[in-house]
């Protein structure tokens, strides 16, 4: 081994360490509540600068981790969405979108901490951007979600984009409780990640195929027109 492959070598393992870092005190306490001195030292780094040196800004190293685990769930999903094609049940595209990152995160054994930094992301709108650009907009995902909403019923559009936000909050955030009973030690409703997903699929197939009330707006609109 050369010297400079000898270095890159270094350069990688000293990547690994502090996205892995940056990760997990990202996800316990959120972005903003973490400076890049603090994951450096928490990584063994003695140079207070290596995190900027290696991933530059915060934003580019939440842009590196949501990288780091996307082309695994991308994958997953990919051959999920090939086996469902031209599929009408909702459910059926409901999986697609749904055990990919359960599928992922099991992989990856415990501790986890994708789940848990996802949901800090997410409810960040200057970082929720780069989910989106990173993770959302990925082929596979795409065509899930046109097979999904080529099977949904008619709805009012304020009641599909309301109930787009709800189906968004489960997504987020019962994984991340999930990962964070896990990381206590505390107890879990199901008892596998698996299991954890046809629970998800089932609440989320259930908000987008419940009856649906029209807004109070059209309500009234309906009635003085009797």
């Amino acid at each position: 081994m050369t010297w400079r492959s000898a270095g890159a070598d270094r350069a990688s393992a000293t990547r690994e360490i502090i996205l892995v870092t940056a990760e997990r005190l990202f996800a316990e306490h959120g972005v903003y509540a973490v400076s890049n001195r603090q994951i450096g030292e928490a990584a063994g780094q003695g140079n207070t600068a290596a995190v900027g040196y290696h991933f530059g800004s915060k934003f580019d190293l939440v842009r590196t981790i949501v990288r780091g685990h996307t082309a695994d769930i991308d994958r997953i999903r990919a051959a999920m969405v090939a086996e469902t094609a031209g599929s009408t049940e909702v459910r059926d595209w409901v999986a697609c979108i749904v055990r990919p990152m359960t599928e992922h995160l099991d992989a990856l054994g415990r501790p986890t901490w994708f789940a848990r930094f996802s949901a800090q992301v997410m409810t960040d709108p200057a970082l929720r951007k780069i989910m989106s650009e990173e993770a959302l907009t990925s082929p596979s995902l795409v065509e899930a979600l046109d097979g999904l909403n080529g099977c949904l019923p008619a709805l009012h559009p304020e009641v599909r984009a309301e109930r787009g936000d709800m189906v968004r909050q489960l997504m987020v955030h019962i994984p991340a409780e999930r990962e964070r009973a896990l990381a206590d030690g505390t107890s879990t409703p199901r008892a596998t990640w698996r299991a954890t997903a046809t629970g998800l699929i089932d609440a989320i197939a259930g908000i987008w195929l419940a009856p649906s009330t029209p807004p109070a707006g059209d309500v009234a609109v309906e009635d003085s027109a009797r």
